[in-house]
């Protein structure tokens, strides 16, 4: 099944999956959000920078992107691996398998998206510097 498939009303009519403007909000975003998770890696914080991207309010990471300053439909959080493990979102036993799967965060944002049919993690590329 297409990922894409899940976020359908598979009974109503097709309507243009919030994925797609989460795309356009994270390329608008993209030079910002790389900055800050370069200085996230650099101040020694974490090695493991993940934004989080919601369209109502969440209790994770701080606020970077509010969608009512910036006029976008997504607002994101920055956090951490780490703030993901204490947490309990990612369980402990299962961090080096998220890591092996964890992109470099040079060149790619790790964005946990978080819709009402639930929440996932999406590595999308950086735009070209």
């Amino acid at each position: 099944m297409d990922p894409e498939e899940l976020l359908f009303d598979q009974n109503g009519p097709k309507k243009e999956s919030p994925l797609r403007s989460l795309e356009v909000d994270l390329r608008l975003y993209s030079e910002s959000l790389r900055e800050i998770a370069v200085e996230i890696m650099v101040e020694g914080l974490s090695r493991y920078p993940i934004f989080v991207a919601h369209q109502h309010e969440v209790a994770l990471g701080e606020p970077v992107m509010q969608k009512e300053d910036l006029n976008t439909d997504w607002n994101i959080n920055v956090s951490m691996l780490e703030e993901f493990i204490d947490r309990g979102i990612i369980k402990k036993e299962l961090r080096e398998r998220f890591l092996d799967t964890y992109k470099d965060p040079h060149d790619h944002m790790c964005v946990f998206v978080i819709v009402p049919e639930g929440a996932n993690f999406v590595f999308f590329p950086y735009g070209k510097e």
